[in-house]
């Protein structure tokens, strides 16, 4: 391809406020922060981010409010390049916040707040032509949305690559089958197998209930995909880091799938492509700050996985 591939990612823009602290709080009390961060972010708008950075055309259709919270989160997506055109400011609404503590292992506690008013469903796309975009990417919190986006690329035959993550299991059921791509959290697999099963059999059992593509990813497990070509599951390592900060190491994967799917990469490479994306931004504290570029990403996927 002689050009950046475009992207359409839809869902979550939130503005994250991050502070690392030396141990996740297990009682109430005051804890002082050794470093903090506030960014605006969310899922689609992290991936979006995460695959600009990695040489993509990326435009981002999310919701907001019409208030200074909203013109401060269009303005940090937009500082990374990516097109906010189709941010929506609804009247009257709150914008999304994010409350964040991450430890010294990386790990996290997110809470985060959406106004009902904001997240309401979409009437219809914000382009009734979506043959511009090579890939849609849709995450689980703005679910009206992402509906409408993968019934449309999947109709233009664009791949409708969905972030399956922790949410309602109604709403998992409502996207699953509307996608091409279904990239899964462990926990997300989960809910949507009714039971908790190890990564590998979970694949397994939401490959046997699509013809989409479906893997589940395990963090620094590395993540299963079903090869239909032989029936079976298969595994893609992680790259061994020791993690700074976790936080949004999800989305920069997601990110990175969709560049190399648009991209036409095989499907194994795609998923290594992610792998090594997501293993760098853990190296970084600043949520999706730590995605990398392309150049640090096909080093990674050299060091770890050699030709």
């Amino acid at each position: 391809m002689d050009r950046p591939v475009k992207l359409l990612s839809v869902g979550a823009l939130t503005l994250d406020t991050i502070l690392r602290v030396d141990t996740l709080p297990t009682r109430q009390g005051k804890f002082i922060a050794a470093d903090g961060v506030q960014i605006a972010s969310g899922m689609a708008s992290s991936a979006a981010c995460a695959a600009r950075r990695l040489g993509a055309d990326v435009s981002l259709w999310a919701s907001a409010g019409d208030d200074p919270v909203g013109d401060q989160l269009v303005a940090g997506i937009e500082a990374e390049g990516v097109d906010c055109s189709f941010v929506r400011r609804v009247t009257g609404a709150r914008s999304a916040l994010s409350a964040i503590l991450v430890d010294t292992h990386g790990e996290r506690i997110i809470v985060p707040f959406y106004d009902k008013l904001a997240q309401a469903a979409p009437e219809a796309l914000p382009s009734q032509d979506l043959t511009a975009f090579d890939a849609v990417l849709v995450d689980v919190r703005w679910p009206g949305a992402a509906a409408l986006a993968m019934t449309a690329a999947r109709a233009i035959g664009r791949p409708a690559i969905l972030d399956a993550d922790t949410a309602p299991r109604d709403v998992l059921e409502r996207l699953f089958p509307l996608a091409s791509h279904i990239v899964a959290s462990e926990p997300a697999a989960f809910i949507l197998c009714r039971e908790e099963q190890g990564p590998q059999e979970a694949c397994e059992a939401l490959a046997g209930r699509t013809d989409a593509f479906v893997a589940v990813t395990g963090g620094s497990a590395g993540s299963w995909w079903f090869d239909r070509s032989v029936a079976s599951v298969r595994h893609v390592a992680a790259p061994r880091i020791k993690a700074v900060d976790t936080l949004a190491a999800g989305d920069v994967f997601h990110g990175a799938f969709a560049v190399g799917l648009a991209e036409a990469m095989p499907i194994e490479q795609a998923l290594r492509f992610a792998s090594a994306a997501a293993a760098l931004k853990c190296l970084r504290f600043g949520g999706r700050l730590g995605a990398p570029d392309r150049a640090e990403t096909l080093a990674m996927m050299a060091a770890h996985w050699p030709a």
